[in-house]
């Protein structure tokens, strides 16, 4: 599949942007509509989200640059701008929204887990549409496979696992599980921000097994990469917090 959606004007519009837009922009609806649960102002939730974007943009830029590929930016520090292309780093993306919210929160006096417990829900379905990026731009692919379903993709010998439609469904399935679970009665305030979080790291190590990345790209030692290390982590992290919730 073409990358490029449209050509016009000698200009690009490439589905890994559209998509982009697309998660922030359905994203924002929703988290207007969930704010109402939390009795959070609308003019509250607008200028949240403009800081989300331009956050999460530039983390997981500076999280991809700095940690998984950055001899490629450092041979051509203008590609580091083209964020239309692809290469937006979850982890970074992740720590740098938690950042703004926390942030966020003090600034204008809201409970941290009020906000958190509310933007996880859009986040997980907008990874979802990155991912679908992901795939499109044929990028981060999968391993060689025989498997019925494996793609081939431009540039890369053999077919391969769409290990990006299964971080995809992953992300997904997260969203699901935190917009109906959001209903349960006497929920525990940041109960939902640390189910995100440990299905986010549970699902992100397993998937990345089914990822056929390049040598050099990122952290790789005792088989396993940076980001399944850093999921690990989170894993843990949301362990303990769930249980100290529960009691």
């Amino acid at each position: 599949m073409d990358p490029v959606l449209i050509h016009a004007f000698g200009l690009e519009i490439r589905w890994y942007g559209l998509l982009l837009a697309l998660a922030f922009l359905i994203g924002y609806f929703i988290l207007l509509n969930l704010s109402k649960e939390k009795g959070i102002k609308k003019e509250i939730i607008e200028k949240l989200v403009i800081y989300l974007i331009i956050g999460i943009i530039i983390g997981a830029r500076l999280f991809e640059v700095l940690f998984y590929d950055f001899k490629y930016y450092l041979n051509d520090p203008v590609k580091i701008f083209y964020i239309w292309e692809g290469g937006l780093a979850s982890h970074g993306g992740l720590i740098a929204g938690i950042l703004i919210i926390f942030w966020f929160s003090k600034k204008y006096r809201i409970k941290f887990y009020d906000l958190a417990d509310l933007i996880v829900i859009p986040v997980a379905l907008g990874a979802s549409f990155i991912r679908l990026g992901n795939f499109i731009n044929g990028e981060l692919v999968g391993r060689v496979t025989d498997v019925k379903w494996a793609v081939k993709f431009e540039n890369h010998e053999g077919l391969r696992h769409p290990v990006q439609i299964y971080q995809a469904v992953a992300n997904f399935i997260t969203f699901l599980t935190l917009f109906y679970a959001r209903k349960i009665k006497n929920l525990s305030p940041g109960f939902l921000f640390w189910l995100f979080l440990l299905m986010f790291s549970a699902f992100r190590f397993f998937t990345e097994f089914y990822k056929d990345l390049p040598l050099g790209y990122g952290l790789q030692a005792y088989g396993l990469n940076l980001a399944q290390y850093l999921s690990i982590i989170i894993f843990i992290i949301s362990v303990i917090y769930l249980i100290k919730l529960k009691k």
